[in-house]
């Protein structure tokens, strides 16, 4: 018989990693609602000509392809087999898994833009799929919490993400983080002063890998590229930005980048936005400005986002920017959006890392209800549903068990509380309730019962 395996980069969630999960989940979804984003869904799977050509030749190889149905290769010829998978693909594969939801969201805004109140704020929790090498921190398989709003280029919406990234985070009790912003026309910029225009993507690609390969490595990523050492040697002030202090960084931005227009534009749009920040009086801010920050995918054309938690070897958390043409890839060209994306897995690894998750976020069942025969049981069923009435988390025993295997079943589910009930209580209609946690044992009434647990 073959041994049940799980596939790589995935992961089974047990009971109290949910509640966990759940936890995270939902403050981030009430900060959403907070701010005024609603809620959709798009499919797990998408057509992959939505999904191809949106995230970079890197992003494209990352993707999870799903065969045809059927005889999937039934009108394959011999030229088709020696022309290589990537001609294969589109004849075998028309449909994709979801590589992130800013895609979707996009093709989605397309298809409904006539019911659709522009500017449209949105709200997604729901899990996506890369075809990436599994390791700490990295899955194949993840849930991410996207807000975007679409339909507005003011730089207002830019500031608001970084207060709702700051309140995610403080809601979590992650207090250690750092939310670090560059801006896409900055990256632009640097590509015209070190004389290769209009190769700011490429550029982003490698820089996008520094805190992963080193510096040294980004610039053998360039040379192999056709970055000449000329080119690279300008590059040299994109690594000196040490202060974080965000002025002094913009003032070395402006004159670094000051033949550039492009450039200043960026730096300007960063300005306006921690001014923004500031007037909405956001105390405590976390906020860097980071020049090297590039995020590798394609499609960001201003603001870019990323949120570290610090004192954990935990990537990213967090991360999004500003796209002023994602929509016109399906038809509808010039409607800009900005959005930032949550990531469950690694909130969560950083949380359990760092011992953050509350008690009671881990808790299930607060009490179980233990009758000792069937007149007990008589008593304990109306209780019941008193208790889940109140909004207590309340189970019964389902067998007549002896007590001591139900006292385990209540210890082995970390159970705090248990009523006993035996035929005493049924004569007198006082409960037995023992604290599994202390030990100590109290006759209480049902309405003391519902007092105390409440």
């Amino acid at each position: 018989m073959q041994k049940p395996t799980l596939p790589k980069g995935t992961r089974d969630f047990g009971p109290e990693q949910m509640r966990k999960r759940l936890f995270i989940l939902d403050t981030i979804r009430q900060t959403f609602q907070r701010f005024g984003f609603q809620p959709i869904e798009t499919p797990s799977m998408e057509n992959l000509s939505t999904l191809t050509g949106k995230y970079g030749d890197e992003g494209d190889q990352l993707l999870f392809k799903i065969l045809n149905s059927g005889d999937f290769a039934a009108s394959l010829t011999e030229l088709d087999l020696a022309s290589g998978s990537k001609k294969i693909t589109p004849k075998i594969a028309e449909k994709g898994l979801r590589y992130d939801l800013t895609v979707p969201f996009a093709r989605y805004v397309v298809m409904n833009r006539n019911d659709l109140t522009m500017p449209f704020k949105r709200y997604q929790m729901q899990p996506v799929w890369r075809a990436d090498r599994p390791q700490k921190g990295r899955y194949r398989e993840f849930y991410q919490c996207d807000a975007d709003v679409v339909g507005t280029d003011s730089l207002l919406c830019e500031a608001e993400i970084v207060l709702m990234i700051h309140e995610v985070f403080r809601n979590l009790t992650i207090q250690d983080f750092t939310v670090k912003i560059n801006n896409r026309k900055i990256l632009a910029g640097i590509a015209e002063v070190i004389g290769v225009p209009g190769q700011e993507g490429t550029l982003s690609v490698a820089i996008d890998k520094l805190d992963k390969i080193g510096k040294e490595k980004v610039l053998d990523e360039l040379r192999g590229r056709g970055f000449s050492d000329d080119t690279i040697a300008k590059l040299e002030p994109l690594f000196s930005f040490d202060t974080p202090d965000a002025t002094q960084v913009l003032d070395q931005l402006k004159t670094w980048l000051s033949t550039s227009d492009t450039a200043l534009q960026g730096i300007a749009e960063l300005d306006e936005t921690l001014q923004f920040v500031e007037q909405y009086g956001l105390s405590n801010i976390h906020v860097e400005i980071d020049p090297t920050l590039a995020r590798g995918l394609s499609y960001y054309t201003g603001a870019i986002f990323e949120v570290k938690a610090n004192g954990v070897s935990i990537g990213s958390v967090s991360g999004g920017g500003r796209y002023d043409n994602l929509t016109g890839a399906f038809g509808m060209p010039g409607l800009s959006g900005v959005g930032i994306s949550f990531g469950v897995d690694r909130i969560y690894d950083v949380m359990d890392e760092l011992n953050l998750f509350p008690a009671s976020a881990g808790q299930g069942t607060q009490v179980l209800i233990v009758p000792f025969d069937t007149e007990a049981r008589a008593v304990a069923l109306p209780l019941l549903s008193q208790l889940r009435a109140a909004n207590i988390a309340a189970e019964v025993y389902p067998d007549l068990a002896k007590v001591k295997k139900m006292m385990d079943y209540a210890n082995a589910k970390n159970i705090p509380f248990v009523v006993l009930i035996g035929s005493e209580e049924v004569q007198t209609g006082v409960l037995a309730l023992r604290n599994m946690v202390t030990g100590e044992q109290h006759k209480v009434t049902a309405e003391e019962l519902l007092q105390r647990l409440s």
